[in-house]
């Protein structure tokens, strides 16, 4: 295999160490450069034009993805003010690192874990501990919380962690892992100081619902990346009535409604709630 073929099959970019652990010798590697196949980042990293963008950056600054730029590329759910908007790439750099750069976010902190220098990702952990300093309280924990679906963490394990603040710590105490999407946590943090009983994923009527609130007041949740087919949407309806014919009452939010109209939601549940809609009909005409 010759170098540019090996780069291609990791991301496009390597440590140049790598390379030569590979059998590629300094003077093949120098060759590459100088007919222009690679290009050659700071003296330790070599790429192709086709190497990501943000693992050029990490690179070039002697950095780390980290925070919303190992969000985005581990697929976890990023707030819609972050997602696509924030231009900035976060890098976790030593303590002595520049700060020349100013397209980059740094986060100057030594890492939870030491990947060693032939690595442009930062580990997990690093990456949520700069999260838990980085956003607002409720987007950290919607991230928390997908990050910890996505990656199957183990809710003990990560609360064993030694979590470099108490914001991180807090969340590792707080995430429970049950949330579909970064929209379910925020629709149940917002909701969770009411008092009502609230429960995710719950099984009834043969599938889950995104929220049971009380005993029978369901909440489906419609994020960007569910429920936009035919298919879907036929399975949602025939869902929605099997829940409707045993006495629930099913409430459906769109992504725009929580994250841009939330008062619209709140007032819609708390009328929901208001009527008795979460109680079981007995409950209810115990209340009349």
């Amino acid at each position: 295999m010759d170098l540019v073929k090996w780069l291609s099959t990791r991301d496009g970019i390597a440590h140049r160490a790598d390379a030569a652990a590979h059998g590629f010798s300094p003077s093949h590697v120098r060759a590459a450069i100088r007919a222009g196949h690679v290009h050659r980042i700071r003296s330790t990293w070599i790429a192709l034009d086709s190497a990501p963008a943000d693992l050029f950056t990490a690179a070039a600054a002697a950095g780390r993805l980290t925070c919303l730029s190992l969000a985005r590329r581990r697929n976890w759910w990023i707030p819609d003010s972050s997602d696509g908007t924030d231009d900035q790439h976060h890098l976790q750099v030593r303590p002595n690192a520049h700060r020349l750069r100013t397209d980059v976010t740094f986060h100057w902190a030594r890492p939870l874990v030491d990947r060693g220098d032939r690595v442009l990702q930062a580990s997990v952990e690093d990456a949520l501990a700069h999260i838990a300093q980085c956003l607002s309280s409720e987007d950290a924990l919607s991230v928390w919380e997908s990050a910890v679906k996505v990656e199957h963490l183990d809710l003990e394990s990560m609360r064993a962690v030694r979590w470099p603040d108490s914001a991180s710590r807090d969340y590792a105490n707080t995430v429970r892992g049950m949330s579909d999407s970064g929209l379910e946590t925020i629709f149940v943090v917002r909701l969770s100081p009411w008092g009502v009983p609230i429960r995710q994923q719950v099984m009834l009527a043969g599938h889950k619902v995104d929220v049971l609130i009380g005993t029978h007041l369901v909440v489906q949740l419609d994020g960007f990346a569910f429920h936009s087919s035919s298919a879907d949407r036929t399975r949602d309806v025939a869902h929605d009535a099997q829940l409707r014919l045993r006495g629930h009452t099913v409430l459906r939010f769109t992504y725009a409604q929580v994250i841009h109209d939330w008062a619209y939601v709140e007032r819609t549940v708390a009328a929901a709630v208001a009527r008795g809609l979460h109680l079981s009909p007995a409950a209810q005409a115990r209340r009349a």
